[in-house]
């Protein structure tokens, strides 16, 4: 404020009234400044802060249990605020801000890929869901392994929602063939059950396939030519610079490489 608080009396100086006034308060000002300098830290602090994250419903029982068991070791001061959605609701919501990251998939080729035109979004690849093809007890391949996609052209498949389905018409479209889609279901559980009583044929991420109880009567392969799925943490370009953001990923990339490194299994049947 340009008010003088000491005057210089030879050696010595004494407080003017401005001065006496700032001394009265100067226990407040420390504390206050204590405090600033305490809650500063902590924002700097990767291990504190809230982090927002949506993800696909399999990842809400699979990954998503995983890092929150691992921040709560690792960073313990660290909040995750989870929100399921499929992945063109959640980069819908990372885009408009009301997200930090969003755990996602895409299948080569489909061409309602949502990651196709964003723009400042961020990608990190967390691991490939291989693709299986589950099959009924009794169908003439139910004994072999790897399978060629391109022999089932006559089947009757079990698809997803007219949205969701679009990287099986790819993959069966690489083939030569459009798959003649007789049910329709983005639950994971019934396309098992409808597949065992017979009714027909079915991809399915490995990934879910792990958290299910796959039911007596299907046999589960491989599938040729390879159709993974790609799973992927999305996020604002340069959120990475903000540390609670950083951990999150980092935990991410640690409780996700069960996965990336697991090798390929073979024909499963039940």
């Amino acid at each position: 404020l340009g008010v003088p608080l000491v005057l210089r009396i030879g050696r010595s100086v004494q407080l003017t009234e401005a001065g006496q006034v700032v001394a009265r308060h100067s226990g407040t000002i420390l504390a206050a400044l204590a405090a600033a300098d305490s809650e500063l830290g902590q924002v700097a602090d990767r291990t504190t802060g809230t982090v927002r994250m949506a993800g696909f419903p399999i990842a809400s029982s699979t990954i998503v249990p995983a890092l929150m068991a691992r921040l709560a070791a690792d960073y313990p001061g660290l909040k995750l605020h989870y929100t399921e959605a499929e992945p063109p609701e959640a980069l819908a919501l990372l885009s408009h801000g009301s997200i930090d990251i969003a755990l996602t998939f895409s299948y080569p080729g489909d061409p309602s890929d949502p990651h196709s035109d964003l723009a400042g979004v961020a990608l990190t690849e967390l691991f490939a869901d291989p693709m299986r093809l589950v099959l009924p007890a009794g169908h003439p391949h139910s004994t072999e392994g790897t399978l060629d996609l391109a022999d089932f052209h006559t089947e009757k498949w079990i698809a997803g929602c007219p949205l969701c389905r679009g990287h099986l018409l790819a993959a069966c479209g690489a083939q030569g063939f459009s798959p003649r889609i007789t049910h329709a279901t983005d639950n994971s559980v019934a396309v098992l059950g409808l597949v065992s009583a017979g009714v027909g044929i079915a991809l399915q991420p490995q990934l879910a396939l792990e958290r299910l109880d796959v039911p007596d009567g299907t046999s589960i392969h491989p599938v040729a030519p390879d159709n993974d799925r790609r799973v992927r943490a999305a996020y604002l370009a340069g959120s990475a610079a903000v540390p609670a953001i950083d951990a999150t990923l980092t935990a991410l990339q640690t409780v996700t490489a069960a996965w990336r490194n697991q090798p390929s299994q073979r024909s499963k049947a039940s």
